[in-house]
């Protein structure tokens, strides 16, 4: 694949990844500066159509189906709907609690089974040797319950929507719902990026293309790498 096309590549990626995100953000705040109330639930809408578009785009353009966009996808469908419906925000506001937990439950609940759900989704990218893979595994599920605890706690002091006092954890913290909205991407994004750039030096040490050679696991035993037709470079954070 030529420069170009690998440049394109990436970046139809990035659109699938971020605009969804990006659409709830910048529609909340046209709607918020238009309406006099209800422009979550205008954006709302939208995030669901968006992430149903990049869902759909990635299938049929991109050739792919990724697996956390497929989770959030139905996570989406399903709060927003009844963010929607019952005229509640508090729905689409647990949303990222719940998709992060999901995530961290997925990759730590994997390894009951003798199974890391990780290396499932990333060997047909790059070999590494067991262990490694269970590092970035644990790593990652940790970086989830993270952002859903900070999801939660954002939320949790909404002052200027619905949000009760019994909710709030801290009596000095006071946030607007505009703020919580524009965190999703100006602010989760950047820790995304951080938390990557952090793990790319245990990445580069130990990763080398499949078939390259095999991997040391524990015991000197070659690693296994299942084929994972969905896989990415990098996940991407819950929108």
């Amino acid at each position: 694949m030529s420069t170009n096309g690998k440049t394109l590549s990436q970046g139809s990626r990035l659109l699938v990844d971020v605009g969804p995100a990006a659409v709830f953000m910048i529609s909340y705040n046209i709607a918020n500066r238009v309406l006099d109330e209800g422009a979550i639930y205008w954006s709302t809408g939208l995030f669901m159509a968006a992430t149903a578009i990049a869902l759909a785009y990635a299938a049929i353009s991109q050739k792919r189906f990724p697996p956390m966009l497929i989770v959030t996808f139905v996570i989406v469908t399903l709060f927003g709907a009844m963010t929607i419906y019952l005229q509640d925000p508090i729905f689409i506001f647990i949303k990222p609690t719940i998709i992060n937990l999901l995530f961290a439950f997925t990759i730590l609940f994997s390894f009951a089974f003798g199974f890391n759900v990780w290396k499932a989704l990333f060997s047909s990218v790059f070999e590494m040797p067991e262990r490694i893979w269970t590092i970035l595994a644990i790593r990652w599920a940790l970086f989830f319950i993270f952002l859903a605890a900070v999801n939660e706690v954002l939320w949790r002091h909404i002052t200027d929507s619905v949000v009760v006092d019994s909710a709030r954890m801290f009596d000095w913290l006071e946030l607007s719902e505009a703020f919580w909205v524009n965190f999703r991407l100006l602010g989760t994004y950047p820790i995304f990026a951080v938390f990557v750039a952090l793990n790319i030096p245990i990445t580069l040490k130990w990763a080398r293309a499949p078939g390259e050679g095999d991997d040391e696991g524990v015991g000197g035993e070659a690693d296994e790498s299942p084929d994972a037709d969905a896989a990415e470079p990098e996940p991407r954070p819950a929108q």
